[in-house]
């Protein structure tokens, strides 16, 4: 129950969001069940696909890759393709798509991989095989079809670095300084 969950605290406050993320996260679930038991979930897996995707037009599939502690905003008109790679504590906002800017040499398809605590505005567009770092904003209204450093600000389209902001240490050296 703990994984179903795991985005409860980031979405405290947030019913609607956290509604999405529990819903999402119980879909994956079923679709890990043995192939018998999953039959059994099939009814979970269409209320699912009717009410958020098709009545609130949040498109999570159920076999995407994404981080614990995932915000969403508002869930309206986000949709993310299913070999998109998301990181942990992502915050979503409505509007945005992240993924694939067409398809490939024999079908092969690639979507972003997109890493940890990033900020996506609103109806921000990601595509393609690219990569965002970790700790990384993108501005309300962005198209990124290139890759992105971490702790970079990008904003416009298409986006262009607006300043980058010094890493953050982790804990364990932050811990290390105040005990020296």
């Amino acid at each position: 129950m703990a994984g179903v969950l795991q985005d409860g605290v980031a979405n405290a406050g947030n019913v609607k969001g956290r509604l999405v993320l529990v819903a999402f996260r119980c879909a994956q679930r079923v679709r890990r069940w043995p192939k018998p038991l999953r039959l059994l979930g099939i009814p979970l897996l269409v209320l699912y696909r009717v009410a958020f995707e098709w009545v609130l037009g949040v498109e999570l599939p159920w076999n995407l890759s994404l981080g614990a502690g995932a915000r969403v905003f508002h869930g309206m008109g986000l949709v993310i393709n299913d070999q998109a790679v998301i990181g942990h504590s992502v915050v979503l906002r409505h509007c945005t798509t992240i993924g694939v800017a067409g398809t490939f040499a024999f079908g092969v398809r690639a979507a972003p991989t997109i890493g940890d605590r990033v900020d996506v505005g609103s109806n921000v567009v990601i595509l393609g095989p690219i990569t965002i770092g970790d700790d990384v904003v993108i501005g309300a209204g962005s198209v990124v079809v290139k890759d992105v450093p971490a702790g970079a600000v990008v904003v416009g389209n298409p986006a262009r670095i607006l300043r980058i902001n010094a890493p953050q240490a982790s804990a364990a050296s932050a811990m290390e300084a105040v005990q020296s």
